[in-house]
């Protein structure tokens, strides 16, 4: 991992508007992601976790440019991407891609894997000649693990974590120097994850990618990633180091989460876990002050009243707690 920042989020604020009903015209805002400033730096994995509905995926999204923010910035590589005309953000775009969560339903069944994997290929017009592409191919599905002569099979003639590969292949058809990995292995098998997680750490190191790593699952995000990015109902609640999210969480949220991992070693399970209490806020009507306070057993009255900013604690720590100072 390098100093130098790839990609610089700042203040990004995602709003969606929802009508009530069919017959209602009045509509209600979701805030998915509110005020959400962070750096990616260049060759490192920064993984992004939180329950499900905090807006990790609709933060990828945004970073992606897939869809638009409502406030704030993504800059990539020094450039605005929300000021980027047209061609200039397409050309960008080979620049940055996308693996996503379910190999099922991310791949057209009615394509062969080599008209799969080529397609980026052939949007961008890399090659000149249907055999050069159909070569290229051929080395990411061999990079990928995935032999050469299936070059011509459909999806459903493949397991889940070999349709993973093939979506990883894609990925990296354009030489990417940011992906974004959406919950890559929560639809595959324990045993199967391992050897995509690994395929993936051998491929940074080859060609010293960057990661956006997203999940929910806090035992794969120790394996694989560098630095650790909470978010709770939109909001960022704590960065730091694997090794100091881990060993030294400082946001209640992060705690809890970290209680709630399965041990393995049945000396180190606790009999009676501290757990979460009451409900999930709605992203429709989060509470006041701080968006945690509602469930977090040591919250005060400033807690309810006042929200939290984003601090630094130490060199590399940042957490948003009114109790960490």
């Amino acid at each position: 991992m390098s100093d130098k920042k790839l990609v610089e989020v700042r203040n990004l604020v995602k709003e969606f508007k929802v009508s009530s009903s069919m017959w209602k015209k009045s509509t209600s805002v979701v805030h998915a992601v509110s005020d959400v400033t962070f750096d990616i730096y260049q060759g490192e994995t920064l993984a992004l976790v939180g329950e499900s509905g905090c807006g990790k995926s609709t933060l990828g999204r945004l970073i992606l440019n897939l869809i638009e923010p409502t406030a704030g910035s993504v800059t990539f590589d020094g450039q605005n991407m929300q000021k980027l005309k047209p061609e200039d953000l397409r050309q960008l775009r080979r620049q940055m891609q996308l693996i996503f969560q379910d190999p099922y339903a991310s791949l057209n069944p009615r394509w062969s894997i080599r008209d799969i994997v080529a397609e980026p290929l052939e949007t961008f017009h890399v090659y000149k000649t249907k055999a050069e592409t159909t070569k290229r191919v051929e080395e990411l599905l061999k990079t990928c693990g995935i032999r050469p002569e299936f070059i011509n099979r459909y999806p459903h003639q493949f397991s889940g974590g070999q349709r993973q590969r093939v979506g990883i292949a894609r990925a990296l058809a354009l030489n990417p120097r940011l992906i974004v990995c959406d919950e890559p292995v929560s639809a595959l098998d324990v045993s199967i994850q391992a050897q995509v997680l690994n395929l993936l750490g051998d491929l940074q190191q080859e060609m010293d990618l960057t990661y956006l790593f997203i999940s929910h699952d806090l035992s794969v995000v120790r394996y694989l990633s560098d630095r650790v990015c909470v978010m709770f109902l939109g909001k960022i609640c704590e960065i730091g180091t694997t090794k100091d999210v881990y060993e030294s969480p400082l946001h209640p949220y992060t705690r809890f989460l970290l209680e709630a991992v399965p041990k393995p070693d049945p000396t180190k399970r606790k009999e009676d876990k501290d757990m979460l209490i009451g409900e999930i806020p709605s992203p429709v009507n989060p509470p006041s002050g701080c968006r945690f306070h509602t469930r977090c057993p040591f919250a005060t009255e400033q807690c309810s009243k006042e929200e939290p900013v984003l601090h630094e604690v130490s060199a590399g720590r940042m957490a948003a707690c009114h109790l960490v100072k």
